[in-house]
């Protein structure tokens, strides 16, 4: 019996990898070959792997590439399932309103990596104006983040969100109400009418209904995008938010 060395070892050790199983064939192939082939197997594997170790790295790669491809595909799929809660008229939004990509963006405004990404966004949105950012709200770090996407929220009824967002981000991370109330005057908004607004019911449904969205999109921490059909977790560089929206645009050709 023989077969192609190198493409048998990296279909048999993927297997085996998977299969936890030391030098056996999976269950599948165990019942397509004789014991007697299955010890050729095993002697063909011990061989090859004395003459050339790099067949085991090598299958270990190909197994994660594999792995990697199907999660990919399936949090397209997961994306593609949670699209009509993507971007609501209820979200914020900066860049260009009118922008061939959208880059959706889950942050928390306490969040370390949320705030690192800030100048970087801020660069990229004016590189390419192409781009429309829809923000959603996702206080997950506690009372005071809370407090924080609340007063973000209420700013929107006097078209203020960006303006005391870029505040807010670059506050100390314990946010309270009069910090929040303090720099609204600054910023002059109706100080008064942002307190009473925060809390208004219908912004609480907002936070409610982003994580939700969230929960569905099996979103872990902050900040997390949505580009396209990809989910991209965790803080992400220039380049990799570059590629993303390349891709995303090419595929709408």
């Amino acid at each position: 019996m023989r077969f192609p060395p190198r493409a048998i070892m990296l279909a048999l050790l993927a297997g085996l990898v998977l299969s936890g199983t030391a030098f056996s064939p999976p269950p599948a192939w165990a019942e397509e070959f004789t014991g007697a082939q299955r010890a050729e197997i095993v002697a063909i594997v011990r061989d090859a792997l004395k003459r050339d170790p790099s067949i085991l790295r090598d299958a270990v790669v190909a197994m994660q590439e594999d792995d990697g491809e199907r999660e990919k595909s399936a949090s397209r799929a997961t994306v593609a399932a949670a699209r009509d809660a993507l971007i609501t008229p209820n979200d914020p939004v900066s860049g260009n309103p009118h922008g061939s990509v959208t880059i959706v963006e889950f942050f928390d405004v306490r969040c370390p990596y949320c705030r690192k990404l800030e100048p970087e966004m801020s660069a990229f949105l004016a590189a390419d104006p192409d781009v429309r950012l829809v923000y959603k709200d996702l206080p997950i770090l506690g009372a005071a983040s809370v407090l924080g996407t609340k007063a973000l929220l209420a700013a929107r009824k006097q078209d203020a969100y960006e303006k005391l967002r870029d505040v807010v981000m670059r506050m100390p991370p314990d946010i309270t109400r009069a910090a929040i109330e303090t720099e609204a005057k600054k910023l002059g908004l109706d100080s008064g009418r942002l307190l009473h607004d925060m809390d208004d019911p219908s912004i609480q449904k907002q936070i409610d209904a982003n994580l939700r969205l969230a929960q569905r999109l099996n979103i872990q921490g902050t900040p997390a995008m949505v580009v396209g059909d990809d989910l991209l977790a965790g803080a992400v560089d220039a380049g990799e938010l570059k590629q993303a929206v390349a891709q995303a645009r090419s595929a709408k050709k």
